[in-house]
């Protein structure tokens, strides 16, 4: 039996630029397909928010295809999180049998709110840290190809807690 597993969650500044993308095993080399996917639920993410309030979970925004499927949040400062799921996902170990009995017909925008909650307790913490610079001026972040703007976060703590929240989640988990 397959568990959907989280593939990538990305941070999308205001003006659509990237602020982070984790990939997660296995389709850590999956970075240039990914940012096509990602790209193209940016438009998807305009139209929705035209027809919803803000700070709010957008729900599924593109079933790519039998595989995976791309959910959508924005927040009230227009930073958008959006998460990538592999909806077949990989064998369950036993342990995971024995603790929790999934069967997933699909999964339901509710299966992902703890994930966008979590994402978005990291993310204020993260801005609350009097040391990060959310401009990246004043640290003189580098421009990048994937990131032109030079914005990309790479505060560690960050990143590891949004690793731990990907790598954590099942579907039917209350909270992360």
């Amino acid at each position: 039996m397959g568990c959907p597993k989280i593939a990538c969650i990305a941070l999308i500044g205001k003006a659509d630029n990237p602020l982070h993308i984790s990939m997660f095993t296995p389709y850590s080399d999956s970075e240039l397909d990914f940012s096509f996917l990602l790209n193209s639920c940016l438009d998807l993410l305009e139209v929705r928010q035209k027809q919803t309030s803000i700070d709010q979970d957008l729900g599924l925004l593109h079933a790519v295809d039998e595989r995976f499927a791309a959910y959508g949040w924005q927040t009230t400062t227009g930073v958008k999180f959006l998460i990538i799921v592999d909806v077949v996902g990989e064998s369950m170990s036993a342990e995971m049998e024995r603790v929790k009995d999934i069967s997933v017909v699909g999964l339901g925008d509710s299966d992902l709110k703890p994930v966008f909650r979590a994402i978005q307790t990291a993310y204020i913490q993260l801005l609350q840290n009097p040391f990060y610079c959310p401009d990246g001026q004043a640290l003189g972040a580098k421009a990048t190809i994937s990131n032109p703007g030079g914005l990309q976060i790479t505060n560690q703590k960050f990143v590891s807690e949004i690793q731990r929240i990907g790598n954590l989640w099942v579907p039917g988990l209350a909270s992360i």
